[in-house]
Parts: C-alpha cells; sequence; structure tokens
C-alpha cells in the first residue's frame, strides 16, 4: 500500500468493451481532486476490453493498472485480486457495466475520510440504487433476495447487490474469501465489528451488451451462500472485544 495513493477504484469486467472507455473517463473527471488509481480486472473476456483498456493506458492515463484473468473467475475473486494489488487506503468498488455512477464517490469517501485505521471508525459505505434502471424481473428478484437476506442476516442493508461501495482495504482483506462474497460485504464487515453506512447513489441504463448472470443463476447460488454466511455470523465470537487489564 502506498501512502500517496487514498483510494483504488476496482472495477471487475467480462465482455464490456464498449462500457470501459467511457466509464473510464468519468472515474477521471470525477476523482480528478484525489489521489488515486483505478484497476480493472478483465475476467477472461472473450471481446477487445483489453485491447480497450491498454489503448486508455497508452494514450495517458497513468492511474489505470489491468489485471487479467485467462479465464473467468467471477465477480468476487475479480474484487479480491483486483484489493489484493491496491495501493489505497479505501477501495471504491463499482461494476463495469456503466450503471453505476463514479459521480458518487466523492460524497462517499467524504463519509469515510480520516476514519482509515481507526478503531471505532466507519469501515464501509454501502450504495443504495434508490432510482434503479434495470428491467422489472431484475428489481423483482432483487427486492426478494433483499428481504429474505435481510431477514436471515440482519445487516441493515437495503440493497447489498449494490456494487458501488467504499469499504476500508485492510477491513475487507479480514474478511472470509469466497466466491459471491460480494454480495455479503455489509454482513461481513458488521460481523467483524465495523461501522457501516448507507448512502443513495444513482443508477443508469446500461450503456451496450448484456448482463453477465440470469436472475435464475443468482437465485441459485444465492441460497447456498446465504445459509453459508448466516452460519459464519451464528459462529462468530468476533463481536467480543478484550479488556486489557493494567
Amino acid at each position: 500500500m502506498s501512502d500517496s495513493i487514498y483510494v483504488s477504484v476496482l472495477i471487475p469486467a467480462k465482455n464490456e468493451a464498449s462500457n470501459l472507455p467511457p466509464l473510464l473517463e468519468e472515474i477521471r473527471l470525477a476523482m480528478a481532486d484525489e489521489a488515486y488509481e483505478v484497476i480493472v480486472v478483465d475476467d477472461g473476456s472473450t471481446d477487445n476490453s483489453v485491447a480497450e483498456l491498454r489503448a486508455m493506458k497508452a494514450g495517458g492515463f497513468s492511474q489505470l493498472r489491468i489485471l487479467t484473468h485467462t479465464r473467468s473467475l467471477g465477480q468476487s475473486t475479480s474484487i479480491y485480486h483486483a484489493a489484493l494489488a491496491a495501493r489505497g487506503h479505501w477501495l471504491a468498488t463499482l461494476d463495469g457495466d456503466g450503471q453505476n455512477d463514479p459521480a458518487d464517490i466523492p460524497g462517499m469517501l467524504a463519509l469515510v475520510r480520516g476514519s482509515e485505521g481507526v478503531t471505532g471508525g466507519v469501515k464501509l459505505v454501502a450504495g443504495h440504487r434508490v432510482n434503479r434502471r434495470d428491467t422489472a424481473s431484475k428489481r423483482w428478484a432483487s427486492r426478494f433476495a433483499n428481504g429474505l437476506r435481510s431477514r436471515m442476516l440482519k445487516d441493515a442493508t437495503p440493497d447489498t447487490g449494490c456494487g458501488l461501495k467504499v469499504v476500508e482495504r485492510e477491513a475487507f482483506l479480514s474478511l472470509p474469501y469466497f466466491d459471491h462474497m460480494h454480495r455479503y460485504i455489509p454482513a461481513l464487515i458488521q460481523r467483524h465489528n465495523g461501522k457501516m453506512i448507507v448512502h443513495p447513489v444513482n443508477h443508469r441504463h446500461r450503456g451496450a451488451g448484456v448482463s453477465k448472470y440470469g436472475n435464475l443463476d443468482r437465485a441459485l447460488v444465492g441460497i447456498l451462500d446465504l445459509f453459508g454466511v448466516w452460519w459464519l455470523i451464528k459462529r462468530t465470537r468476533l463481536n467480543a472485544i478484550p479488556q486489557e487489564v493494567e
């Protein structure tokens, strides 16, 4: 981790060649006043995503770093690998399809500035998409999943599926890694006694391409993961803080 970089923007992307250049330009504009880097993880794309990224880097986007997977390993693994490589105190995650708005990141950073490494400080700002721009079936599936997850995990998060989050790097890397963990970051942060803030964020229509996962795929995987995270939370003893005796 470098003291000269305050925030690392992490973007997992698969076959988003048309969406990445405009998204990166938006990030460059939104982060102009920050010491930042951008790490895009190309997750086994079969289009020209890597070529587009290399062209932007060669064109002067010096803050851009490119990681590649030779095959698709999924969103959670992409984020985790990017976090390991990141040099910032904070990680700002957003999806590669352009639906998350980078203009929201500075406001989220304002909520955590100065609390990095502070015991009892904010560890996570979770985005809440108040104007969902998805299909009716996807919104319905999301409401069902959020309701079920909230009842089981009691994580006080209305929109855990929002890709836009700001999380302390050290806190994130202390979480247990498993595939699809990105959907449970709020619950896992709270399991480790981390303070969380929910922040309303903008949501846009996808610029090009199609979603890489269907509603049925998410539901089948999510049920198994939900019970796994519920088990982890029930078995934790990390919410008991030892007191030092003089």
